[in-house]
C-alpha cells in the first residue's frame, strides 16, 4: 500500500528505501510547482493521498500541457527551476567573451536583475553602459537595480534623465522607480507628481497603491480610499497571471484600507 508524502519523509524509512528518494524529489517537484502556479487541489492531492500517481497524473495533465514553465508546451526531461536561466546566462556570457558588446551585457544585467542578484546586475549594467553611455533601456534598468540595492540617491539622476525623454519608457516602469526613488530621498510632492503621471496612461496596482499610501500619510483618507477601492476592483476582475504578479501590491491594499 502506498503511503502519503508526509510518511515518507520519515528519515528512518528513507534511510531503509534509499530508491525512494527519487520519488519523493520528483513529489516534491511537482508539489512547488503546482503551489507556484496556484494549482491548490492538484498540491493537496499530492501531498495527503498516495505517492507517485498524483504527481504523475499532474505532470502530464497540469506541468507538460503548461511547457513545464516555458516550454512551449514541449518536455524537455526533468529540468529543475532556473536551469533556462542557466543555459541562457551561458550563453550570453560566450558571446560577451568573443565580441564584447553592449547589447549582450545589457541582457545578461536584466537576466540577474530578474533573479535577484543585484550586485552582479548592476556590474554588467555599468559595463554596457561603458559600450554604449547613450543607450536608454541601460541608463533606465541601472537606475531601477541602483533604486532596488537602496541606492536612491544615484539612481534619481538616471530614471529622470530617461523619464524626462521618454514618460512612457518601458509602458510607465521607469516612471514608477522614479516616483519611487524620490519618495525613497524625501520628496513627496515631487513624488505625487510622477504618480499622478504614471496613473495618466496606466493602472498599476504598484502605482496605484503607492500613490493610496502617499495620500493617507497626508491624511487624505478619502482619496486614499478611493484609489484602494480601485485597484481591490481591478483585481477582482483581471486574469490570473496579473493576480499572481500583483498579489503583494493587493496584500498592502487590504492592510492599508484596515487602517483608513
Amino acid at each position: 500500500m502506498l503511503g502519503t508524502i508526509a510518511e515518507y519523509l520519515n528519515p528512518y524509512y528513507l534511510i531503509g528505501h534509499p530508491e525512494m528518494w527519487l520519488l519523493v524529489l520528483f513529489q516534491l517537484w511537482m508539489i512547488v510547482d503546482a503551489l507556484r502556479k496556484q494549482e491548490w487541489i492538484w498540491a493537496a492531492f499530492m501531498f495527503f493521498f498516495p505517492m507517485g500517481l498524483n504527481a504523475i497524473l499532474y505532470f502530464f495533465m497540469v506541468f507538460r500541457q503548461g511547457g513545464g514553465g516555458g516550454g512551449g508546451g514541449v518536455v524537455r526531461g526533468f529540468e529543475f527551476p532556473g536551469a533556462a536561466d542557466r543555459r541562457r546566462i551561458k550563453e550570453i556570457q560566450a558571446r560577451i567573451y568573443h565580441l564584447d558588446n553592449a547589447r549582450d551585457h545589457l541582457d545578461l544585467a536584466d537576466l540577474y536583475f530578474a533573479q535577484g542578484k543585484l550586485e552582479r546586475a548592476e556590474e554588467s549594467y555599468r559595463a554596457a553602459l561603458s559600450r554604449d553611455p547613450a543607450d536608454v533601456d541601460t541608463i533606465a534598468h541601472l537606475g531601477q537595480c541602483l533604486l532596488r540595492r537602496g541606492k536612491a540617491t544615484e539612481a534619481e539622476p538616471l530614471l529622470q534623465q530617461v523619464a524626462a525623454a521618454n514618460p512612457r519608457h518601458d509602458y510607465g516602469h521607469t516612471l514608477m522607480a522614479l516616483a519611487e526613488a524620490q519618495e525613497a530621498l524625501g520628496r513627496p510632492e515631487s513624488a505625487e507628481l510622477t504618480w499622478r503621471k504614471v496613473l495618466e496612461n496606466h493602472g498599476y496596482a504598484r502605482a496605484r497603491v503607492q500613490y493610496a499610501e502617499l495620500l493617507a500619510r497626508r491624511g487624505e483618507k478619502d482619496r486614499a480610499r478611493s484609489e484602494i477601492n480601485e485597484v481591490l476592483s481591478d483585481d477582482a476582475h483581471a486574469p490570473k497571471f496579473q493576480r499572481e504578479r500583483d498579489r503583494v501590491w493587493i496584500r498592502r491594499a487590504n492592510q492599508l484600507l484596515a487602517k483608513l
